[in-house]
């Protein structure tokens, strides 16, 4: 019994033990989150291996120039079946019985000169760089993921913090109407009308905790977390904003070569030259060479065979009817539409950034109203508080402050995001986040 109560005690602990650790908040600056999004984020978990497929893709086409080697081996039993023949019409035919025959065959290739071989391994190789472009540009898609996310949650979270102190303040005064009401200084309505003031704020308090709610979920999507662990971020949101407004990166020209999107565009247009050579090299002849070892086990009685036998294969294309001409012409308009595309990219690229460009001094200048605005609707609140407690205004005038107060102060956090996610946007087109 006491062995038994002890294994449940600890079994018990082991529990407790484990819930506890998974209750432990995961402290989060900016750039560990981006870190560690780019460490556990399954998404790009893919995209690594995929460059690790790539290098073997390199392997295996390397390995098809490489000599070859195969063995075999085989018995055969003819179920005694019998030939005869003779040396002319005079003779006896002379009778030859087939027996069974065991071989072993070893034998080597090598592939001397293709042209397409050699194009091909150019090609994997440059398909290996392609894909760890598309890695970085995976990467860069998840940093501002990450980043978006994050700014999000701050957001959310002084948004929400704005609204519970006003819901203090709100409650303050519905308190002090209340005692005045029941004094009989101030009719019995105006403690109900502040009521309904003191409700619409909980209901936009409930609506944003909803909303830190699904912003720290998909945060926590980004990093590769399960759904309940908690987090916990530290990077100020003053800080964030600040650098935001500061950054010199914004003032820099636009640089197309550092755009992932253009880089990709311009490796297609290396590999639709490629193919070009891929094609022509159709043309060439090809050569290889191979020796063959043969161990006979069981001989046959008649046997003409060699053991061993060493060759060279040459195949030479002479014509195919116009196919390996359509073939290469093909390959030449794929270059001049990948030509096309890039130079239709770069052009696109320009005004993308043209347009961030603007609509990042156009949100600046937005934030900046809109912070004079949250200081006078937060000043006429504030006054509004002492003239109702002086019986000048109705408790109707002080909601109505109180609403304008608690739009602005959502207008200027919903503006801020935007600025911050424009300036995010701005460095992710110049490859700098």
């Amino acid at each position: 019994m006491n062995r038994i109560l002890i294994k449940m005690l600890t079994g018990l602990f082991c529990v407790v033990a484990i819930q506890s650790h998974a209750q432990v908040a995961i402290a989060l600056s900016l750039d560990s989150a981006i870190n560690y999004a780019i460490d556990h984020n399954r998404t790009l978990i893919n995209s690594r291996l995929a460059i690790d497929k790539s290098t073997e893709k390199i392997r295996e086409t390397v390995a098809q120039g490489l000599p070859q080697v195969s063995a075999s081996m085989d018995y055969t039993n003819y179920l005694g079946a019998e030939a005869s023949f003779s040396f002319s019409e005079g003779m006896p035919a002379q009778t030859i019985a087939f027996n069974p025959t065991s071989n072993f065959k070893a034998s080597v290739s090598q592939l001397v000169f293709n042209g397409s071989y050699y194009v091909g391994v150019q090609l994997s190789k440059l398909a290996k760089t392609i894909t760890e472009q598309s890695y970085q540009k995976d990467e860069l898609n998840l940093k501002e993921q990450t980043i978006q996310a994050y700014y999000a949650v701050l957001v959310t979270d002084k948004l929400l913090n704005i609204m519970k102190a006003n819901r203090e303040n709100a409650l303050m005064m519905f308190e002090k109407t209340s005692n005045l009401a029941n004094a009989g200084v101030v009719e019995q309505t105006d403690p109900k009308k502040l009521s309904i003031m003191v409700t619409t704020i909980d209901n936009a308090i409930k609506s944003m905790e909803r909303q830190l709610e699904m912003g720290y979920n998909l945060l926590r999507l980004q990093l590769g977390l399960e759904s309940g662990q908690e987090i916990q971020l530290t990077t100020n949101l003053d800080e964030l904003s600040q650098k935001c407004m500061l950054n010199q990166a914004v003032d820099q020209p636009f640089d197309i070569g550092k755009n992932l999107d253009y880089k990709l565009v311009s490796m297609q247009g290396d590999i639709a030259a490629k193919q070009i050579l891929l094609k022509e090299s159709s043309y060439l002849p090809t050569l290889a060479a191979y020796y063959t070892r043969t161990e006979k086990i069981q001989k046959a009685k008649f046997d003409l065979t060699p053991n061993n036998v060493l060759g060279l294969s040459l195949n030479i294309p002479i014509y195919s009817s116009g196919l390996r001409k359509a073939q290469v012409s093909q390959a030449k308009i794929d270059l001049d539409v990948s030509n096309n595309t890039k130079e239709l990219l770069s052009q696109q690229l320009s005004m993308q950034e043209k347009q961030l460009r603007f609509n990042y001094n156009n949100l600046l200048e937005q934030y900046r109203n809109q912070q004079k605005n949250v200081l006078v609707a937060k000043e006429v609140l504030e006054k509004m508080k002492l003239k109702y407690q002086q019986g000048v205004i109705s408790s109707l005038e002080l909601t109505s402050a109180n609403n304008d107060y608690l739009t602005a102060e959502s207008n200027s956090a919903g503006n801020l995001l935007q600025l911050m996610n424009a300036e995010l946007a701005l460095r992710k087109i110049n490859n700098n986040l």
